[in-house]
């Protein structure tokens, strides 16, 4: 159940508070029902020495109530629940644009702030390629490949998520003002696990990273040095248990070192999009089936029957030219074309150049 206007006020408080990150927070709201009860009559709170910020916490419920932002709390069946999975998800997330590309199929690209141009070509060609057929591109909207990811998707069907380490009533760094603008009216969003007016520190970094990677199905690391940030998101993606892909380079690239360092560990070594698709075939099953009810569209597959079920089965998640597709199925050109057309519109699959491939959503 999802908390009253009243208890908001108070989850806000803490949220704010020095001392009480999303481990703390997490396991207070996990033992107290009444949030108000943590509070003296003088609205000290009991649990943390300090006094609440009301006045930043009047801010955060007033940003709350412009038409495109959203402040989630871990209670809300919007709560994307792959986040919901890892052990220090944020107890509350701050979302500005579309809410409902949280539940999206997504694929988190990361990588160097600096890469090469041959690097930031292959992020926007990935990117638009895994945005085309049904993926939302998640990264962190920093410059290089963060920016590159974003912009490939915008390229794609703009489905793209930006997580960031500040309150989203500011956009860091400055020079991408630009590009949330872009992400925003692309329909893409935002997302923040902090308050208003909170600025991007150092230290905010590592943990935007975390929601980085526990969005996404997989983290695909196209370049990086081995002392990048992006093998943090890396890292807390294995530890989340999610897959995590690079892209190998020049033995003589600083920017390759830790990708392949990555790959020694046990990372996917990736040269296509395919790469990545075919490994994350054997999770859909699992991910495309959330804990909510089936959708509208979803029963309208069902209802166009077994024969569309049949050649559905026969198109993969990669692009999938039309002639294996007739080949596969053992129906004529013009039936595959004309069923395909009657499965593009309900939504199951997209056209891709090539061919098609299963739509993820």
């Amino acid at each position: 159940m999802e908390y009253s206007e009243d208890q908001w006020r108070f989850l806000l408080a803490l949220l704010r508070i020095p001392g009480v990150g999303p481990v703390k927070l997490s396991a207070i709201l996990e033992q107290c029902s009444d949030l108000s009860t943590l509070f003296d009559a003088k609205n000290h709170c009991q649990v943390m020495p300090g006094t609440a910020d009301w006045r930043a916490v009047d801010k955060d419920l007033k940003w709350g109530q412009n038409p495109d932002c959203t402040i989630l709390s871990f209670k809300n069946v919007l709560y994307p629940r792959l986040l919901k999975e890892i052990s220090n998800a944020p107890p509350v997330l701050f979302v500005r644009g579309n809410i409902k590309l949280l539940e999206r199929l997504q694929i988190a690209m990361v990588g160097s702030r600096n890469p090469t141009s041959a690097g930031a070509e292959t992020a926007m060609q990935f990117a638009e390629y895994f945005s085309k057929v049904g993926f939302t591109i998640t990264s962190g909207l920093a410059v290089g490949i963060d920016a590159a990811a974003h912009q490939g998707a915008l390229l794609g069907n703009g489905s793209t998520i930006a997580v960031v380490a500040h309150g989203l009533d500011s956009v860091y760094p400055a020079v991408h003002r630009d590009l949330t603008t872009q992400i925003i009216e692309g329909g893409g969003a935002l997302v923040s696990e902090f308050p208003i007016g909170v600025g991007a520190l150092a230290g905010h970094f590592p943990r935007r990273n975390r929601i980085i990677s526990g969005l996404s199905v997989g983290t695909l690391v196209v370049e990086a040095a081995l002392n990048s940030g992006s093998l943090i998101t890396a890292k807390q993606a294995l530890e989340q248990g999610r897959e995590v892909f690079a892209i190998p380079g020049s033995i003589h690239s600083p920017l390759a070192k830790g990708c392949h360092g990555l790959i020694r560990q046990g990372a996917k070594l990736v040269e296509t999009a395919k790469d990545v698709l075919e490994e994350l075939d054997s999770l859909m099953k699992y991910v495309m089936q959330p804990e909510r009810t089936v959708s509208k569209d979803a029963k309208t597959s069902v209802a166009l029957g077994a024969p569309y079920e049949t050649l559905l089965r026969e198109v993969g998640y990669e692009c999938t030219p039309l002639d294996l597709v007739v080949l596969r199925s053992g129906l004529t050109a013009q039936k595959v074309s004309s069923m395909l057309l009657e499965l593009e519109l309900q939504g199951q699959v997209v056209s891709v150049p090539g061919g098609y491939a299963r739509a993820l959503t």
